[in-house]
């Protein structure tokens, strides 16, 4: 991983253990659902920061090392593997 992003990562990722031992105390002492729910979708969006710190070290490291490799197959593989995480965090109306 690349350093700063790596550090960003934990920084984020101790964050969000904090907001979820918070909600447990929340349930726990039975306080207003209302207030829980609020922390349980700040919790999501910071899972969400945590999510672009590793697509954007998976883009400078492995996706440009496969897109500059010269095979065609790593090259496809790479784009696949985007193509699958945006199916992923787009949901689709049936």
């Amino acid at each position: 991983m690349i350093s700063d992003i790596k550090r960003r990562a934990l920084h984020r990722s101790k964050i969000l253990q904090g907001q979820l031992k918070g909600i447990e105390k929340m349930i726990d002492n039975e306080e207003y659902c209302m207030d829980i729910i609020t922390q349980s979708l700040a919790v999501q969006k910071s899972l969400g920061s945590l999510n672009k710190l590793l697509v954007e070290n998976h883009i400078r490291t492995h996706v440009h090392k496969s897109l500059t490799s010269g095979s065609n197959a790593e090259q496809l593989e790479s784009i696949d593997e985007l193509l699958g995480l945006y199916e992923l965090t787009h949901v689709r109306a049936r």
